[in-house]
């Protein structure tokens, strides 16, 4: 049986160009180490490449959330570990100046420090994170916490400009966390115990017993009210450090997920070199001995076909 010449030319030319395309993918899979060029080239495995890179930016996107509210609590715990040590600052003053043996200059230099450590009590609780105030409720660009004077310069009250929501987060697929933020919780004695209705009324009291000399309320409840209110912001610690651990431990879940996540990613879409360069070797062959065959057929005329 005799086969055209035609039918060899086709078949030689069908035969180069699977050699040269299969070559050609290969050293563009070697040159980029990603298996798939196009995603025609295996529709199935695409789609599962495009959904796990979906997956990472969100689980980073969830990954920056966590960090970033562990940075708020750790501000947070910062500024009430600070307000505590003044707290404590102030009862020393306070039972100081409950003594009836100090002179008038002794309390009146104790009142100054006192009304000094009011005011660093609410500029630290006017801490900002970034350009946000850490403890103004949702209402985080307007300053929570203001100092009442009267025309005197004395202290009479605080006021809070905040809301008494926390923030939500997500920090994962349908898990949210609720930051603290609610300064009114350092405002109303509703929590605290104590006989000052809130925290300004405390200020004012304080001030009050110091310009009126009235020891029995100093060394009373005074004391005892500066013991709540100090009690009450490292309650209001204690919960921000719960709930850091709660953050911390979903940060080291959300790392172990983006780790798996590129791992599965990597296996789906990266070249195995060692076993894309064998093929590579073997399609040069096939290729090389392809073009050899065309140059025996191509050369071929009717003097070969002759006795």
């Amino acid at each position: 049986m005799r086969i055209a010449d035609s039918t060899m030319y086709d078949n030689f030319l069908t035969s180069y160009e699977t050699s040269t395309a299969s070559m050609q993918k290969t050293m563009t899979q070697l040159s980029s180490q990603k298996q798939l060029t196009e995603a025609s080239d295996d529709p199935l495995k695409a789609s599962k490449i495009i959904n796990l890179n979906t997956s990472i930016d969100q689980n980073a996107m969830y990954g920056d959330t966590i960090q970033d509210g562990i940075s708020w609590n750790q501000m947070q715990d910062s500024a009430l570990s600070s307000i505590s040590d003044v707290m404590l600052r102030m009862r020393d003053l306070i039972q100081n100046s409950a003594n009836g043996t100090n002179g008038s200059e002794v309390n009146s230099a104790n009142k100054a420090e006192i009304e000094q450590d009011m005011g660093q009590i609410v500029d630290t609780l006017n801490t900002k994170y970034g350009n946000k105030y850490i403890f103004a409720g949702e209402n985080t660009t307007t300053k929570p916490f203001e100092l009442e004077k009267n025309a005197a310069g004395d202290v009479t009250g605080l006021k809070y400009n905040g809301t008494n929501g926390n923030l939500s987060r997500q920090i994962a697929d349908n898990v949210s966390v609720d930051l603290f933020a609610d300064g009114s919780k350092f405002i109303s004695n509703s929590d605290v115990g104590a006989s000052a209705a809130s925290l300004g009324d405390y200020f004012n009291n304080v001030v009050t017993a110091l310009n009126s000399d009235n020891k029995d309320q100093l060394s009373g409840t005074l004391l005892s009210d500066t013991d709540a209110y100090r009690d009450n912001f490292v309650n209001v610690r204690t919960q921000i450090g719960a709930l850091t651990n709660r953050l911390q431990s979903a940060l080291s879940r959300n790392q172990s997920q983006a780790t798996n996540l590129k791992e599965s990613l990597s296996n789906e879409q990266d070249v195995d070199v060692a076993t894309a360069y064998s093929k590579f070797e073997k399609e040069k062959l096939t290729y090389n001995a392809t073009l050899a065959m065309g140059t025996k057929i191509m050369q071929t005329t009717i003097l070969d076909y002759m006795y």
